[in-house]
């Protein structure tokens, strides 16, 4: 699909400031920021907000920020949320505006989805057509440091109440500037569990002197299998991957101790509980019966994300009747990934939505040193969130539409 078609329709001033807003989000690409150390970054989205005759609060979770613009008397409001940090990467694309930081490059698209909201936030100031209260909610933190958990801590939804909240990533693989939707769950919870296997070391002349730390963690790779194959219902999603094994420098030493690291998933918060208990209940048992002990840390971490059904329906149908049914793709599957925005749709009802960064050259994978945001996407998600806005906070009477 040309670049005419893609942007057909779209208002003309979001058009008027794409190379503007490219731009942008090439400056902040070339200087990414870890989790946590957004400054520079939250410094130019504060900066821009403020410009634009929003209310600016920072400091929110550590670098966030969220600017509110208020409309009307409708009493409804509106949370759109971005995420901001990058990725310890080492970029490898080439291109004029890539990284300038050695060792870290936004290969997730963080930047793009932020300026994203900053085209809306640009165009929705100017035309202000809209009956409530708006929240853009510029996240730090996103990528395994539990951002949005901080802001919420923070007071998030306590000092910028939302009646709804919404979120998008881009999405390599799909076709540019298809949107996808997907309610209940569709992204799994993403936990890490870290084992360790005490055993008796000695001489690997001499194994029946020892209790064998590497022979349990090599028991302990099939047996944990059967979590996922005997104990999980066949129709609910469940991961339990060994992802590492450390123990032992030579090979005629049998160690005192080996450490095993998991990534554990489901999109069902009882399946995530079910996993949790059979872990640690089979560890425990299966390192008993070698005559080992174990110490697991088991760190819950991001929960599964599971998105409203009547506010996926409602963004779908905005998607739909702003770009039509050739835009929307007919169905999205679940995806095992995982994100942090599930901690705020704990706390509000919402919906977190995928728009295709390509399947040609833009179809390079996230967290990939040779990915780079599909710049297409700009102005088609923020005339998006511009028309999110419009029809959640309707002017007719304040009610969505």
């Amino acid at each position: 699909m040309t670049s005419s078609a893609l942007h057909a329709g779209m208002p003309a001033d979001i058009l008027e400031h794409d190379a503007q807003m490219r731009a942008l989000r090439h400056a902040i690409h070339a200087h990414p920021e870890l989790a946590y150390e957004e400054f520079r970054t939250s410094d130019l989205v504060a900066q821009k907000l403020s410009e634009w005759g929003y209310e600016v609060t920072r400091g929110i979770g550590g670098t966030g920020v969220v600017g509110t613009l208020t409309a009307g008397s409708g009493r409804r409001s509106l949370g759109l949320r971005a995420d901001m940090d990058a990725l310890p990467i080492e970029e490898a694309t080439g291109k004029p505006y890539a990284s300038k930081v050695a060792g870290k490059m936004h290969a997730c698209g963080h930047d793009g989805h932020t300026v994203t909201l900053l085209a809306a936030a640009r165009h929705i100031a100017t035309t202000r057509n809209f009956d409530g209260r708006l929240h853009l909610i510029f996240q730090p933190a996103e990528e395994g440091q539990d951002g949005a958990r901080a802001m919420i801590e923070d007071g998030l939804f306590e000092r910028f109440p939302c009646d709804a909240v919404f979120a998008y990533h881009n999405m390599p693989g799909f076709p540019v500037g298809k949107f996808g939707f997907c309610p209940g769950p569709t992204l799994a919870s993403s936990d890490t569990v870290v084992i360790k296997i005490h055993g008796k070391g000695g001489h690997g002349s001499a194994p029946h002197l020892t209790v064998d730390p590497v022979l349990v963690a090599s028991h302990l790779v099939v047996a944990l299998q059967t979590i996922v194959s005997r104990n999980v219902d066949p129709r609910r999603m469940a991961v339990v991957t060994v992802g590492a094994i450390h123990g032992g420098e030579a090979p005629n030493v049998i160690p005192d101790s080996v450490e095993m690291r998991l990534s554990v998933r489901a999109f069902l918060p009882e399946v995530r509980e079910q996993l949790r208990e059979r872990i640690k209940a089979l560890v425990t048992s299966q390192a008993g019966v070698f005559g080992a002990t174990v110490e697991i840390d088991y760190r819950w971490r991001y929960p599964p994300l599971i998105n409203d059904a009547a506010m996926t329906e409602l963004a779908r149908d905005v998607a739909l009747r702003s770009f039509g049914a050739a835009a929307v793709l007919p169905e999205l599957e679940p995806l095992t990934g995982s994100e942090d925005f599930s901690y705020m749709l704990e706390q509000c009802p919402g919906s977190y939505f995928l728009i295709g960064n390509g399947d040609g050259a833009g179809g390079c994978s996230i967290h990939n040193p040779h990915y780079d945001f599909n710049d297409e996407i700009l102005p088609i998600g923020a005339a998006y969130w511009a028309r999110l806005v419009e029809h959640f906070l309707a002017r007719t009477d304040g009610e969505a539409a």
